[in-house]
């Protein structure tokens, strides 16, 4: 969505990452489990928002999944389309990178979304109205899906995904002043546990931060994304030994 440059938020300063992603030493982890191609159709997802089944958020951010609205009064309210897209070869996830001049992750690949305003329904209208406003893909190509845990960003951000397919016939027509390219990934990548690396990074203030990435050709998606992909991950899992 595009800013008003004499708003309050058009004038805050760039916010830079303490360090960089790219080189933080990986935390040795045993892989888990494979899934069956069958687990990453489309099919298979929609029954599996569809059940009622127990499973549990990856364990290492359980803490950012699960963080108390009433203890975190201060952060931001986000909503994030998490959007897969059908291909002759399988499904796809689309994704942007954010332009470099933006305030919150600058240059960083993510799902189309943002802030929930005060006149969206909800985070579904949030993420649909975002997408529009990002990529240009209008609310009538998208099927809803459904919903994952709700997360807790190092920059303070609530985020809120929704699960959902975008139809064919649409046009990527991305906001220039906001994205800097719109590109796919196979979703049977990103559901392969093996290219999850754990990195361990260390803080100028003496703390620790962990955050999982993947890499896929020249594209390094870490941090929020790649946790919300890891946990889509663990809900396909859990729905598959269903």
């Amino acid at each position: 969505m595009s800013q008003n440059p004499s708003s309050p938020r058009s004038r805050r300063v760039i916010a830079t990452p303490v360090f960089d992603p790219l080189v933080q030493p990986v935390v040795p982890r045993k892989p888990l489990q494979a899934l069956r191609g069958a687990s990453m159709q489309l099919d298979f997802i929609q029954s599996a928002f569809q059940r009622s089944f127990q499973w549990q958020v990856e364990p290492l951010f359980k803490l950012s999944f699960d963080a108390d609205p009433l203890q975190n009064q201060d952060a931001i309210p986000a909503a994030v389309f998490f959007p897969l897209v059908q291909r002759p070869t399988g499904l796809h996830v689309l994704f942007t990178r954010r332009a470099s001049h933006l305030y919150d992750h600058a240059g960083q690949i993510c799902f189309p979304g943002g802030r929930i305003e005060d006149t969206d329904r909800d985070e579904v209208a949030a993420a649909l109205r975002e997408t529009r406003e990002e990529i240009g893909v209008e609310p009538e190509f998208i099927q809803l899906i459904g919903k994952q845990p709700e997360y807790l960003t190092s920059s303070r951000f609530i985020m809120k995904p929704v699960v959902g397919l975008i139809r064919p016939g649409f046009r990527v027509t991305p906001d220039v002043s906001e994205v800097a390219e719109v590109f796919e990934v196979p979703l049977s990548v990103l559901m392969d546990p093996r290219l999850h690396r754990l990195h361990q990074a260390q803080l100028p203030d003496g703390n620790q931060r962990l955050y999982f990435s993947i890499t896929w050709q020249s594209y390094f998606i870490w941090g929020a994304t790649a946790a919300l992909i890891r946990n889509f991950y663990h809900f396909l899992s859990a729905a598959q030994k269903q």
